[in-house]
């Protein structure tokens, strides 16, 4: 098994970066940057479910700031409350149009949750924000979330 060269500090101003390790040309390519960690967190969580859900792996590198430097993180030590296992889909076209359907609007009210905290102001999200989030996006309806997500900007407008 070939082993794959380590990933290259980004260049740059210290952010929020995530490397994706490209097999087919040997390099290493950005694929989501943020001055903020949970936006990079939460790309990385929906491309790893994306990946693992057609059966691939993914090899990613999470650099960030640290004391004004650039550190290397664990890229899925604060994803993998994120990332639900792929859940096995039916064979006929009409379930698996229905499942994707599903899978598609679970992300979706996942995406409008964590726009909301962010623009309340909360961007350095933890691993238990994030099972939250995933909680509230498999419980609420879409018109559920995007009240919440609404509620949240309203807050972040009256500090």
């Amino acid at each position: 098994m070939p082993t794959r060269p380590q990933s290259p500090q980004p260049s740059g101003t210290p952010r929020w970066v995530a490397m994706v390790y490209k097999p087919s040309s040997e390099a290493w390519a950005v694929c989501a940057e943020s001055p903020h960690r949970s936006p990079v967190q939460y790309a990385l969580a929906e491309m790893a479910h994306t990946v693992r859900a057609r059966g691939g792996d993914l090899e990613v590198t999470l650099w960030g700031p640290r004391a004004g430097a650039w550190e290397r993180f664990d890229a899925f030590a604060a994803t993998t409350a994120a990332v639900p296992a792929p859940k096995a889909e039916a064979s006929s076209s009409g379930p698996e149009r229905l499942s994707r359907l599903t899978e598609r609007m679970d992300g979706r009210r996942r995406q409008v949750l964590v726009a909301g905290l962010g623009k309340a102001g909360l961007h350095d999200l933890g691993p238990d924000d994030f099972g939250a989030v995933e909680a509230l996006a498999e419980r609420l309806d879409e018109t559920t979330v995007r009240r919440v997500a609404h509620w949240l900007a309203l807050a972040a407008g009256r500090r």
